[in-house]
């Protein structure tokens, strides 16, 4: 109240306004630092998750040149299995034959 009885109301009323102002200003500078600052985190994580995508990318198409090669054995061995099924019918028909 000091300050009010040694000027008056409008040195008091700008003072506040220069105060209020000032406050402001400060407000939107510090909200400007934490935004940059979240941006920059974020940043951070989204090449950590490129990097993560892009490992996965890798291991899927290694599981998908081992699952083909699999694939390949499997068909392979069904192959042989057929091969030697016929070969065991016709040792069954020709043992029939002979009793």
């Amino acid at each position: 109240m000091t300050f009010l009885a040694a000027t008056g109301w409008p040195e008091a009323a700008i003072a506040i306004a220069a105060v209020a102002g000032l406050a402001v200003v400060i407000s939107v500078a510090l909200w400007q630092i934490f935004a940059t600052g979240r941006g920059a985190i974020a940043n951070e994580g989204g090449k950590q998750y490129k990097q993560l995508a892009e490992e996965l990318a890798a291991m899927q198409r290694e599981t998908t040149a081992e699952l083909q090669k699999a694939n390949e054995a499997l068909a392979h061995l069904r192959g042989q299995t057929q091969e030697l099924e016929r070969g065991l019918q016709e040792l069954d028909r020709i043992l029939k034959a002979v009793e």
